[in-house]
């Protein structure tokens, strides 16, 4: 299929490796058209798999992602049948496998298994307190402050599946056939192995997922992400907006060595997360707007520090109450 039969714009969302649902009806008559024939038996062949990404050229890293969204697409609205005849039999096994693998990327992990066996665990983080748990296939999690992290004492045949709200860095034990999925109230992260950062706090504005190393894959109600490594997904939980950026040189969850770290942070998050680090109530005053993006590093520094690197960068002032900050202009 040549790229001009499909928009300039779609075409750079698939090679970027970012597909919404929106978009498919018009790609899926384009896709079932005669002409398009060639194409289909070719994406019949193709099959799709969960792994690390290799060091490769970006030409054949597009081409893969290409192969994945067309398949993403037939998943997600059937083609009408056409008379076209697969080229071997095993292929019509591998297009089968790649349906379902991504079926459950899109349509999402329907819960835990009921298994009268399964005894969960969970383990919660205070304000200011932080805690490092290690699941049963040896996978290390550090919770950062008020976090809530849920998992079995086993995990089943099929995946390794654990709940999380908050903040946690992830160093998952590879294993290529047992995904490893976090489920989180705003999206899903899929995984083999890899070490990553997600932070979905349910109050919170934008919701982050970082990777350190590896490969992992985002499913939200409206569209999929795949990240790797020095990437970063941001997600608007209030506009509905995502975007995934190079994040080079950056430390993934630096949080876990006290350091705090803002990119173009909506201040009611600043302030939310300050809260959970510093065991404080912190309120804005009534009748101001405080639409301000924070950005900044702060390194093992108090919150009276941290307060006045605010002010001087916005001019919004502090005052305090007890263990109450108030913040006004």
């Amino acid at each position: 299929m040549k790229e001009t039969e499909i928009s300039q714009q779609k075409i750079r969302r698939y090679l970027d490796n970012l597909y919404t649902t929106s978009e498919v009806p018009e790609m899926m008559k384009e896709l079932g058209s005669p002409q398009n024939k060639g194409l289909l038996e070719q994406l019949a062949d193709e099959t799709w798999s969960e792994s690390l990404v290799q060091d490769s050229k970006n030409d054949l890293k597009r081409e893969e992602y290409r192969c994945e969204a067309a398949l993403l697409l037939k998943e997600l609205k059937p083609i009408p049948k056409r008379n076209f005849t697969l080229k071997k039999i095993g292929s019509i096994a591998a297009s089968i496998a790649a349906i379902i693998a991504i079926s459950w990327g899109i349509i999402g992990y329907y819960g835990y298994i009921k298994d009268s066996n399964i005894i969960y665990t969970e383990v919660i983080s205070l304000n200011g307190e932080k805690k490092i748990v290690t699941l049963p296939d040896g996978t290390v999690v550090n919770l950062n402050s008020c976090t809530r992290l849920k998992y079995p004492n086993h995990f089943t045949e099929n995946e390794r599946r654990v709940e999380l709200s908050g903040q946690a860095y992830f160093s998952v034990i590879k294993n290529p056939d047992l995904p490893f999925v976090i489920k989180t109230s705003r999206f899903n992260v899929k995984v083999l192995g890899t070490k990553f950062d997600v932070k979905a706090y349910k109050g919170d504005e934008v919701v982050l997922v970082s990777v350190e190393s590896g490969k992992v894959q985002i499913n939200m109600p409206e569209a999929m992400m795949r990240l790797v490594a020095n990437e970063r997904a941001s997600i608007n939980t209030i506009s509905g907006d995502y975007s995934k950026i190079k994040e080079e040189g950056q430390k993934v969850a630096s949080w876990i060595h006290g350091t705090l770290r803002f990119n173009s942070t909506p201040i009611h998050d600043v302030a939310k997360e300050l809260e959970r680090v510093y065991n404080c109530k912190i309120q804005f005053a009534g009748g101001e707007d405080f639409s301000n993006l924070i950005s900044g590093e702060h390194d093992n520094k108090g919150l009276t520090a941290v307060l006045q690197s605010i002010e001087y960068a916005t001019g919004i002032k502090y005052r305090k109450e007890k263990n109450v900050y108030t913040l006004y202009k």
